[in-house]
């Protein structure tokens, strides 16, 4: 891949996203469609109530059409980029379901955490299955312990992977441009080794992403005129967890993504405390929340938490 393709599928998600998402945000803003902000977030967050939100719906649109021209372009569009564009697609329609319940139907719940679990398992069942057609190694390389080859514990696997970091980046969506930024750094860093492996359509399927949450980013920037909802943040933990298996890289996760990691273990803490104990660890979760309830900006957070998850990511670059 030279380097002007390199730059096509990104500058292609990048367009999309740029020139339809201010269409998208004055239609949410015609029919008076936006988040209610939640009552037991941060009080200040009280004057983001009403800002339009499905914007994932737009840039996983831009990351499929991207990934597909290109794919076609390039004779790349392999069943490794469907299958990866599936879990984004599925995940994405499960967030948007979620989404279209709470901000149209005004029921602030949303799906059942059961029907969200079963769509999640169904994405991973099919995931499963096209793997296993293509031939892909099951053999997991886990760290300290060594190499298991067991096609049970390898589907085990894969279902608990994408349903836990599609939760996970689902948690850590929070504030303003937070996930944008820590997820155009993941997808960044398996874009890398997907091209040092030779992977070009996973390369593909990471650089089209890349590009539409860069042009995500720039009405999500604090103060966002929107926010990607559910629709973006689940269909962007399930596309990580299925790029980190497609390259056979599985475990780097936990540190390319130790950020959600951080995120999710975070709530766990903070439930079983209280629960147990009837005490609180942190001032609010997940954590970027206690960093607002310490008085941090919005800003400081999301520089801190870039800025920590590149260094994870470099440092699994460097020695991996």
């Amino acid at each position: 891949m030279a380097a002007g393709q390199f730059l096509v599928p990104l500058m292609s998600g990048f367009v999309i996203t740029v020139i339809f998402m201010p269409l998208f945000i004055g239609y949410l803003h015609f029919k008076k469609e936006g988040q209610t902000i939640r009552e037991e977030g941060p009080k200040w967050h009280a004057k983001k109530n009403g800002t339009p939100t499905m914007g994932g719906l737009l840039f996983i649109i831009a990351a499929v059409v991207s990934s597909i021209w290109v794919g076609l372009f390039l004779k790349q569009l392999t069943n490794s980029l469907l299958i990866a564009m599936f879990i984004l697609v599925l995940y994405g329609i499960l967030g948007f379901s979620d989404d279209f319940i709470k901000v149209f139907r005004k029921q602030n719940l949303g799906l059942r955490a059961w029907q969200k679990l079963l769509g999640q398992i169904i994405g991973g069942i099919v995931f499963i299955a096209v793997y296993f057609h293509e031939g892909f190694s099951t053999a997991l390389e886990i760290p300290v312990i060594g190499t298991i080859s067991s096609n049970w514990f390898f589907c085990v696997f894969v279902l608990v992977w994408l349903v836990g970091f599609s939760n996970a980046v689902n948690l850590t969506d929070g504030i303003d441009g937070l996930v944008a930024g820590l997820a155009t750094i993941s997808f960044a860093t398996y874009t890398i080794i997907a091209f040092r492996q030779n992977q070009i359509d996973v390369a593909i399927f990471g650089l089209s992403i890349i590009g539409g949450l860069l042009g995500f980013l720039i009405y999500n920037k604090k103060p966002a005129q929107i926010f990607m909802g559910d629709v973006g943040s689940l269909a962007l933990g399930g596309a990580l967890a299925a790029m980190s298996i497609l390259l056979h890289r599985e475990f780097s996760l936990l540190l390319v993504g130790l950020v959600y990691v951080i995120e999710t273990a975070s709530v766990m803490l903070q439930v079983g405390s209280f629960k147990l104990f009837h005490k609180r660890i942190f001032k609010m979760s997940p954590i970027h929340h206690h960093f607002e309830m310490s008085g941090w900006s919005e800003w400081r957070i999301d520089i801190s938490f870039w800025l920590f998850s590149i260094i994870c990511s470099a440092i699994y670059l460097l020695i991996f």
